[in-house]
């Protein structure tokens, strides 16, 4: 196993707040939300109790070829835009097949593929539905077919592990490069499950906010009057290689990742362990791997969703791991503005961790009204200067199924 350091020379992402990587960015750091009223005719057949959602601002179907979008689901598609924008943002680095690996994510899949071609079987018959129905819904669909555009013969790996997805594709592919496979990885994560399924479904769990009267400030992560997630969607992804590799070739670097945990809670199938036992061994186990302590984080992206449970239960987690500093480490809680994109949000969280470190901002936290005591992270609804010098970060994804995953970045 090497020890190389592994850095970040290429982003991209399609969002609720922008169709790139640095439209994204801006919009955060001005305050914008993504939320916004959804305006198809299925909210108000269905009755949905929830009629909001964290859209991506750009659809991918207007960036892509039509022939190439017609046979992707919407989750590929997103996952194939945001590739393309980090690929040509790393400067299309020249690598073998076999030496470049693909290391994507997905918390649900193709979704609409599957009910779209559940509604043509009922209404029209088997013969109507389409042969590439299979190959579109597949959960590893986005990894394949990046494995495919970008000529990736390393590996194509897929991991769904719910909202901790992404944040684990990163982790695997330090492990993976580290380990010899690859050379350069696609490392991300993709999600578009906004439809009446979905929202009835997490609506009747109660985990979605219902503030269908102003979805804009639905969001609100920390706030003492938060009331659910937004569901929101889109892709991220970052190119990783060798600190060596990338120095050989000219590229630019934004940052260094230089640690992952990744852990299991084994306490409930959608609630995470009140007491953060294995968010909190994640942390650590992203520490370890970057040889740092907890006194050496400077900031923190923080999962905080906007859920009653989850945010008090994050902060204890952290507050295990960093003891009384946890309350002076300036914390951004982003699906504030992007809303929660489930298996693409660690990644896109990711690449905002990354710019905070390139850029000495950690980004604000929007719609915190009042504070709750029970979640008093050093949180701040404008950008927050890092100073200079270098910095330590860390980005944290939880997910059903008590997955835990933890990335850990490097000002370079």
């Amino acid at each position: 196993m090497s020890n190389s350091r592994i850095v970040v020379t290429g982003i991209g992402a399609t969002s609720p707040l922008g169709g790139t990587a640095p439209e994204s960015w801006s919009a955060l750091l001005e305050g914008v939300s993504g939320t916004r009223t959804l305006e198809y005719d299925w909210v108000e057949k269905y009755q949905l109790p929830v009629t909001f959602a964290a859209e991506a601002k750009v659809r991918p179907e207007t960036v892509l070829e039509r022939p190439i979008a017609k046979r992707l689901d919407p989750s590929s598609q997103f996952a194939l835009v945001a590739a393309l924008e980090a690929w040509a943002d790393a400067g299309s680095p020249e690598v073998e097949p076999e030496r470049l690996g693909v290391d994507f994510a997905t918390g649900i899949g193709g979704l609409h593929t599957l009910l779209d071609g559940w509604d043509t079987l009922r209404e029209k018959g088997p013969r109507r539905v389409l042969p590439m129905t299979v190959p579109m819904l597949m959960p590893n669909a986005a990894a394949g077919n990046l494995s495919l555009h970008f000529n990736a013969r390393a590996y194509a790996r897929t991991v769904a592990s719910a909202c901790a997805s992404s944040t684990e594709s990163i982790v695997n592919a330090i492990e993976h490069i580290r380990a010899g496979y690859a050379d350069v990885v696609i490392a991300g994560g993709t999600e578009s499950v906004i439809h009446p399924v979905t929202i009835a479904a997490f609506s009747s769990m109660q985990a979605l906010s219902r503030r269908n009267d102003d979805p804009a400030t639905a969001s609100r992560p920390c706030s003492i009057d938060r009331d659910g997630f937004v569901m929101g969607e889109g892709a991220a992804v970052l190119i990783l290689e060798t600190e060596e590799h990338a120095r050989a070739r000219g590229a630019k670097i934004y940052a260094a990742v230089v640690g992952g945990g990744v852990t299991a809670d084994s306490y409930h199938i959608t609630a995470n362990d009140p007491e953060g036992l294995g968010a909190s061994r994640a942390v650590r186990l992203a520490l370890d791997m970057a040889d740092a302590s907890p006194d050496d984080v400077g900031h923190i992206n923080a999962h905080a969703t906007s859920t009653p449970v989850g945010d008090p239960n994050e902060y204890t987690a952290l507050r295990s791991v960093f003891g009384d500093r946890i309350d002076e480490i300036p914390v951004s809680a982003t699906k504030a503005s992007t809303g929660h994109l489930l298996g693409g949000t660690g990644a896109l969280e990711a690449i905002f961790t990354v710019l905070a470190l390139k850029e000495r901002v950690a980004p604000p936290t929007i719609n915190l009204t009042t504070q709750d005591p029970e979640v008093p992270f050093r949180i701040s609804g404008t950008p927050t200067p890092l100073g200079d010098g270098e910095h330590l970060a860390i980005s944290n994804s939880f997910g059903f199924g008590g997955h835990n995953a933890v990335a850990a970045f490097a000002s370079v």
